[in-house]
Formats: structure tokens, sequence, C-alpha cells
């Protein structure tokens, strides 16, 4: 054997070249779902050796999705809570929108691509800054039988101090509470939280927790989404995580200003069984019975809907919702978001709606967290600036909140951001609502937050000097992974 390798080396290695070239073509045509970046890589494949095989295998193919349905194939998913919970009072999807047909087709194509139904009675209350955290933490000192709580970031700082408090108090009174932190947000403040969580006897699971440096190459599977559910029969969802920037009178160095929403009605119970599913995959144990999913009254006139979204099977489901409701907006887009980093695909519909004469106005702030995001975002702006979409920059604090109107009619709210980490690598949740007095209340907010800003123009862009732009368009090229 030795002799023939000595004999005959190049070859087998030309062989060996040969197999791993065809072979790695073969996954990149059959996988991959843009065909230039399929050309692009069996193109590096067959005229790089070694290098393209390598790049190829580190990068090129999705390990994020195929290690997303694997982690969670298999996980328990309660036993149809949502209808035990809505029990008739399930909304035909026709009934959405009113006279406004193309929300009725909004409704019918979120009910296809998420399989949940749309739910009547429900009330939607917004929370800004100086709310939001005294509401959570009057909802948790009143438990009766429940607590669940899901978020990203859980900070041991002040504001994290409360809510540990708060939780430890609900267990003495004998309620069943359930914490989940994500693993990588659990560790944006050191000593992590999760320590304390277990010592003040709270059931506290992290989710997906890796070891460094293991974690790297899943760094971006993570559970972003907020939930907190009481008695199963109020809820909390939107974008805010446990910190001491979001306390209104708490002076902090870094405030930061934000929406979240609280919910009552048959809706709640679409935000358990997310994190009902969620804590089984944690933990193993399920959730069952009227302490976490009792019958639920109507509480409000609102259809809403739980819209998942994550790198598993509810993938791209929010992208589907989104370009749905671009496509059906008939008078006015109306998105806020922290990070802007949309794909092709809607860049184009952000800007037929905007040369359909929609009015199209785009919420970012002037100064973001992330100093790669805010480059990138400057470099790729354009795109929707040239066709007619308008684009704000709000002064600090810095605005996290993510939230999209339709036509004065239509309101989506959660936890997802406009790039591609939210919609294609996270674990996120979002709802829709379809209800005009909601829509025209947040409305009205937007507005205050669109007169106390500045409008970016084409010109401005256009008018950055060469080292700026080279800057923000190499930011652009690791857009994929921001």
């Amino acid at each position: 054997m030795t002799e023939l390798l000595n004999d005959h080396w190049p070859q087998l290695l030309t062989l060996l070249t040969f197999v791993l070239d065809v072979g790695l073509s073969c996954h990149a045509i059959l996988y991959k779902r843009d065909a230039h970046a399929a050309v692009a890589w069996v193109g590096l494949i067959w005229f790089v050796p070694v290098i393209g095989w390598l790049l190829y295998l580190m990068l090129g193919i999705n390990r994020i999705q195929r290690r997303a349905r694997s982690i969670r194939q298999g996980a328990w998913q309660p036993e149809d809570p949502v209808a035990k919970a809505a029990g008739e009072l399930a909304a035909a999807d026709g009934a959405a929108g009113g006279s406004h047909t193309g929300l009725r087709a909004l409704a019918k194509l979120v009910r296809d691509v998420t399989g949940h139904p749309l739910l009547a009675g429900n009330s939607v209350l917004p929370l800004r800054r100086d709310s939001a955290f005294p509401a959570m933490l009057d909802a948790i000192g009143g438990a009766q039988h429940s607590v669940t709580l899901t978020t990203y970031i859980f900070d041991n700082d002040p504001a994290g101090g409360m809510f540990l408090d708060a939780l430890a108090q609900a267990v003495a009174r004998g309620v069943a509470v359930r914490v989940i932190v994500d693993d990588l947000g659990a560790r944006y403040s050191w000593p992590s939280i999760v320590n304390k969580l277990r010592r003040a006897q709270i059931p506290v699971a992290r989710f997906l927790r890796k070891i460094l440096p293991r974690a790297l190459p899943y760094a971006n599977l993570r559970n972003h989404r907020k939930i907190l559910v009481v008695d199963g029969r109020l809820g909390f969802a939107g974008g805010m995580n446990i910190r001491q920037g979001h306390c209104a009178d708490a002076g902090a160095v870094r405030p930061i200003e934000d929406l979240h929403f609280r919910l009552a009605g048959p809706v709640v119970a679409q935000l358990q069984e997310v994190f009902a599913e969620d804590w089984a995959f944690c933990t193993d144990e399920r959730l069952e019975g009227d302490r976490w999913f009792p019958p639920l009254d109507p509480a409000g006139p609102v259809l809403a809907r739980g819209i998942p979204d994550g790198p598993d099977e509810d993938f791209e489901k929010l992208r589907l919702t989104l370009l749905g409701a671009l496509a059906c907006a008939q008078s006015s887009v109306r998105i806020v978001t922290p990070y802007f980093l949309p794909d092709a695909g809607l860049i184009s519909s952000l800007n037929v709606a905007a040369m359909r004469g929609v009015e199209v106005d785009i919420l970012l702030p002037e100064q973001t967290n992330l100093r790669l995001v805010q480059w990138a975002c400057r470099a790729s702006v354009w795109q929707v600036l040239e066709r007619g979409c308008r684009v704000w920059l709000s002064p600090p604090p810095f605005d996290h909140t993510k939230l999209m109107l339709v036509d004065g009619q239509w309101t989506l709210l959660g936890s997802t951001n406009w790039d591609p980490r939210s919609l294609r690598l996270n674990f996120e949740f979002n709802v829709e609502c379809y209800d005009a007095e909601l829509a025209q209340t947040l409305e009205a907010l937007v507005q205050e937050k669109l007169a106390a800003s500045r409008r970016l123009t084409l010109a401005e862009v256009d008018g950055r000097s060469l080292p700026v732009r080279l800057r923000d368009g190499a930011a652009r090229l690791l857009s994929p992974y921001l």
C-alpha cells in the first residue's frame, strides 16, 4: 500500500480533488436557493482547490437551519392549548380588516403560513418606557397560579433585581414560576443573574447552553423572544429586555427607548404555547392543565394572532408576513426598527409599495448600539431612498422599538428586527393585530417620533466621503451575519 501511494500519489490526489469538487458542487446546486450564490460557490470550489472547499464547508453550508431542526426535533408540543383556550372565539379570516380586501387576504396568508388561528376578543395596550416594567412587576405581584417568563437579556443590575425579587416572592406564595434566559443573553452582565435565580428557588433554564469555543459556529441560534404570561390569562410581549436602560427614572448611563405590550384574551394562549414548547425543549418538563392554559374569556375588540419565527419549522414565517403586508398596503406603511438590513426581496417590496403611491416611512436611530450594523445600513439604505421610501433618523436615546403599521388598521409588534439575524438566524415571536383604534393610537406615537426626527436624504448618503463609503461598504459585506 505504501509503495502504491508513493508511485501513484499524483493520480490519487487528482481523483480525490475531482470527487470533492463534484460532491461539493452538487451540494451547492441542490441547496443554494439563490442561483447567483450557487454559481459563485461552484466557481470557487473548482478554481480555488482546497481553499474553496474549506470556505464552502465553513461558510457555505447552512448549518444554522440544520442545527436548529436537529436540536428541536422531537421536542414536545402542547396539546392544542389554543383551541382549548379560544373555544368558539376563533375569528374567520374574512372578518379581518373590515372592508379592506388586502387585509383579509393578508389574514389568510398568515393563517396558511403559521397554521395558527386568528383569534377575536383580545385587548392590546401599548406600554412605553415609563410604564412597561411597573405593569409587568404588578402582574407578577398579583399572580395566583403561574408565571412564565422568557427573555433574551436578563441583566444582573437594579432592573434585574426588581424582577428577581418579584419572582422570588411569587415562588414563596406557592405560585409556579418558570424562567428561560438565552445563554448568550445571560452573559451580558457578570456575574450572571441566573445563579441568583437558582438560589432563590426559581426554576430557570438557559436556552441552548454551549461552552465556548464550541458555541461559536451556532452563536446566532439565539432565543430573542420576550414573553411574560401570568396565570395563563395576562401576557406581555414586545422588544424590551430586562435591563436598567429601560427604566425611565433610573438615570441609566445608556438609556433605551422601547415599546412593550400588555395583552389579554385568547391570544395569550398562543404566547403560553410558545413558552411551553421552549421550556419542554430546555428541560423536558411539560406544562399542562388549567394552571398554565385556563379557559379564556373575551377581553377586547382586537383580532390577534401570534407568529413564532425561527430557523427551524418556523423558518421565514415572519419574512413572508412582512412581504404580504407590504403587498396589501394601500395608503401607508410605517416601520420602526433599531436595525435595518433587509434582503433584496424585502427591499423590492418596499420600493414597489412606494412606487404604487403608498407612503412608506422607515424610522431608524441616528446612533445605534452596534457600529457595524449602522455602517452596513448606511451602505445599503440608498436602495430604498432612490425609489421614494422616506427614511428618518431619531435622536438619542437609542430607540429599540420594533413596530410596523399598515393603512392605519394593521399592527405588527414583537421582538423581530429588520435584519438577517432576526429574520433567519434567531428564534423570535411577534403578534399581528387587526384593529383600527389600536393602529391609530400607535400611528400617533409614530408621528410623534417622526416629528422629533430628521429625514435622511439620498444626497446625504451619496455625499459621504470615500473612506466612509469604503468602511460602510465593507461592513455591508458582513450583513448576512450581523
